[in-house]
């Protein structure tokens, strides 16, 4: 297995490649002199760059979205348009690029109000104001100020959606697709739901509230209608529609596309599947999804995300981390923001460090065995949260 860029983890399984994520001339160079018979696009950057593209141009197979399919993850007024079009369930929206169109319209809703940048924004270019103040401080922050770049040249104001999230992954050949088991993420930084939106703070699947009756209506309501229309815009898509859903009062409804494996969702996810995710992302490629039978374990699972403290402001790197040699049965740590110093030490280089995933035939077994998983990482600026997976086990 060859991986580019790689981190300090997966290093250990996987020779890795000094070819940065959005070079996708030097990546389809790698593929092409390593003779690699398959590749599959993670970030979200090279996708929206047209690596996949690039990829099937050369011949060489890849799992991943065109540019014009990843363009639903790279412009959130782009998906909320073909939601409209296409009468998929989603909250009333206003589109802007200039300050005082949209302070008169926020001026024509009620707080809680959702202001989002339309570009890529690494998970954290959304706001749930809860006062009209604030949504004012969110506009200004994105449309003067510049927080997010490009990204934020162009905003969404979203009315809120109020109910239970949950994540639903499904992997998409052209118009046939494959869901994956449901999951729930936690989105802010503090423990009770407080604090600013990240990239992630932990997931557990499955996420109980999304009964069989409830995910018959998601797919009917939500997942069909996606792919339909990806598909009746011109759109070839193949690769994983991972689908944000607040689940209503009024029934489930789209808060956002992303067009690649969700961060921390799939940690929680794939550990379920005793089909082989490969495979499954094989038969994607060669579209060869019509009638697959996915299976999938009973079993319970849990990432928890461990950052660097401050993170998702300002954090510190370069802090030395130590993980046990030998992990318990059904616990894996699996890295993100790692590298290894000069001497070799394993050290911080992210604001998400690592994903704590625990697999168990209950959540609560699963949940502890994460936890203390947690406490026997060593690293002087960890930070976690406390109550992953915490609303589900307050209804067992």
């Amino acid at each position: 297995m060859l991986c580019a860029p790689g981190n300090a983890g997966i290093a250990a399984d996987a020779e890795c490649f000094a070819v940065k994520a959005d070079d996708v001339s030097g990546i389809v160079g790698l593929a092409r002199s390593e003779n690699a018979e398959f590749v599959v696009v993670g970030p979200e950057a090279p996708l929206v760059l047209g690596l996949a593209d690039e990829l099937a141009e050369a011949g060489i197979p890849v799992y991943g979205p065109s540019a014009r399919g990843a363009r639903l993850e790279a412009s959130k007024t782009y998906t909320k348009r073909l939601l409209f079009k296409h009468g998929i369930p989603t909250a009333a929206a206003g589109f802007f690029s200039e300050t005082r169109a949209a302070l008169a319209y926020l001026r024509t809703r009620q707080a809680p109000i959702v202001v989002k940048a339309d570009g890529l924004a690494a998970g954290k270019g959304v706001v749930v104001a809860r006062t009209l103040a604030e949504a004012e401080s969110a506009v200004r922050d994105m449309l003067d100020d510049g927080k997010f770049g490009a990204g934020g040249r162009h905003i969404l104001i979203e009315d809120c959606l109020e109910g239970e999230e949950t994540s639903i992954l499904v992997v998409v050949s052209g118009w046939e697709y494959v869901i994956l088991p449901s999951s729930q993420d936690h989105k802010r930084i503090g423990d009770g739901d407080k604090g600013p939106n990240t990239g992630g703070m932990g997931a557990y699947s499955p996420a109980e509230v999304v009964t069989p009756a409830l995910m018959e209506t998601i797919d009917r309501t939500i997942v069909r209608p996606s792919v339909d229309a990806i598909a009746a815009e011109g759109i070839d898509f193949c690769g994983t529609l991972f689908i944000g859903i607040m689940l209503t009062a009024d029934g489930p409804k789209v808060l956002e596309f992303n067009t690649r494996f969700g961060d921390p969702e799939t940690q929680a996810v794939l550990p379920r599947l005793a089909t082989d995710p490969l495979h499954l992302l094989w038969a994607a490629a060669r579209g060869a999804l019509g009638g697959y039978q996915l299976q999938v374990r009973p079993d319970c699972a849990i990432c928890v995300v461990i950052s660097a403290r401050g993170y998702p402001g300002h954090y510190a790197t370069g802090d030395a981390i130590e993980i046990p040699a030998a992990l318990p049965p059904g616990v894996a740590v699996l890295h993100a923001g790692t590298a290894r110093d000069p001497a070799g030490q394993l050290v911080t280089a992210g604001g998400r460090v690592l994903g704590v995933t625990a697999v168990a035939a209950s959540l609560s077994e699963a949940a502890a065995m994460a936890y203390d998983a947690c406490e026997s990482v060593r690293c002087s600026s960890k930070y976690y949260r406390r109550d992953i997976g915490g609303r589900q086990l307050r209804r067992l």
